[in-house]
C-alpha cells in the first residue's frame, strides 16, 4: 500500500491548486463553482480526518444509553425506536448530552466556521 501522499495531502493539493491557480482566472459562475468545489473538498478532508473518531464516540455513547454494544447503524436504529416508543424520554439528560455531542461533531466536520459552534461548544 502506498502511504504517501495521503488522501488528506492529495485533497490539500487539489484545494491549493484550485485556490491559487484555477480560481483566480475564473469569473462569475465558474469562480463560484470553484469555491463550491473547494468547500466540498475541505468537508471531505475533515470527514477523513475526524469522521471515524466522531462515529466511534457516538457508538460508545449509544451503547451506554442502550446498555449493550453494537455497530453504529444498529445502535442508532434502536435508539431511535426506543425514543419513538417512549422507552427513553426525549428529555433524558444522557440522551440530550449524546445528541448535543453528536451535533457538535457533525458541525465541526460540515461547517467548522458556523458562528454558533463556539457558543454550542461552550455549553458542553
Amino acid at each position: 500500500m502506498i502511504s504517501q501522499p495521503t488522501s488528506i495531502e492529495l485533497i490539500e493539493s487539489v484545494i491549493k491548486f484550485i485556490e491559487e491557480r484555477a480560481a483566480p482566472q475564473l469569473k462569475d459562475r465558474d469562480a463560484f463553482h470553484a469555491r463550491v468545489a473547494v468547500n466540498a473538498l475541505a468537508a471531505i478532508k475533515r470527514e477523513i480526518a475526524g469522521g471515524q473518531a466522531a462515529e466511534d464516540a457516538q457508538v460508545t455513547r449509544m451503547a451506554a444509553l442502550l446498555g449493550h454494544d453494537g455497530d453504529w447503524a444498529t445502535l442508532n436504529s434502536e435508539l431511535c425506536a426506543t425514543i419513538r416508543d417512549g422507552a427513553i424520554s426525549p428529555t433524558d439528560p444522557a440522551l440530550l448530552a449524546h445528541l448535543r455531542a453528536s451535533i457538535i461533531d457533525q458541525v465541526r466536520i460540515d461547517q467548522p466556521q458556523y458562528a454558533g459552534l463556539k457558543t454550542l461548544v461552550g455549553q458542553v
